[in-house]
């Protein structure tokens, strides 16, 4: 199987093995490891357009509404309290990360309980990603980088 980019640029290749060969593939790679600095020194030209990408990707979803409640409840009332109150100030930052975002949370001193509530309306456009993806594939560098992560498996 081959994924090509104007019919040239090969970003994916992979033959699919017999059962024996996958056998004898397994056995290779418990033997062999990854190095971590290889990958490292890859990615490093490709940050800024990994960034640029990121960016766009964030730009294809529009948040119409998060609303969330959360019941949070321990054996111990004193770990219900101390875990409900990291919970409550994790979500006072989250929440005023967008203005249509309200996530709430109480607690519940009647042994372990875990529930939660809400409603979850996201819009999602894939196809103004295509164009970024494109941009992106198309840097030399970061065709390297994908090579060298494929390599490394």
């Amino acid at each position: 199987m081959k994924i090509l980019i104007f019919k040239k640029i090969k970003v994916y290749s992979h033959e699919f093995p017999s059962d024996d060969e996958e056998e004898k593939e397994e056995e290779e790679n418990d033997s062999k490891q990854r190095d971590i600095k290889k990958l490292f020194k890859l990615a490093k030209p490709c940050l800024k357009d990994f960034k640029v990408f990121l960016k766009s990707a964030l730009n294809i979803i529009k948040v119409k509404k998060i609303e969330n409640h959360l019941i949070f409840g321990l054996d111990s009332f004193a770990d219900t309290g101390k875990y409900i109150g990291i919970i409550w100030s994790v979500l006072a930052v989250v929440n005023t990360m967008h203005e249509k975002l309200r996530i709430s949370a109480e607690p519940s001193f009647n042994g372990s309980q875990l529930d939660a509530c809400g409603v979850n309306e996201v819009e999602i456009y894939p196809l103004r990603l295509i164009v970024p993806t494109i941009k992106l594939i198309s840097k030399k560098d970061v065709r390297k980088f994908i090579r060298g992560v494929w390599d490394e498996r």
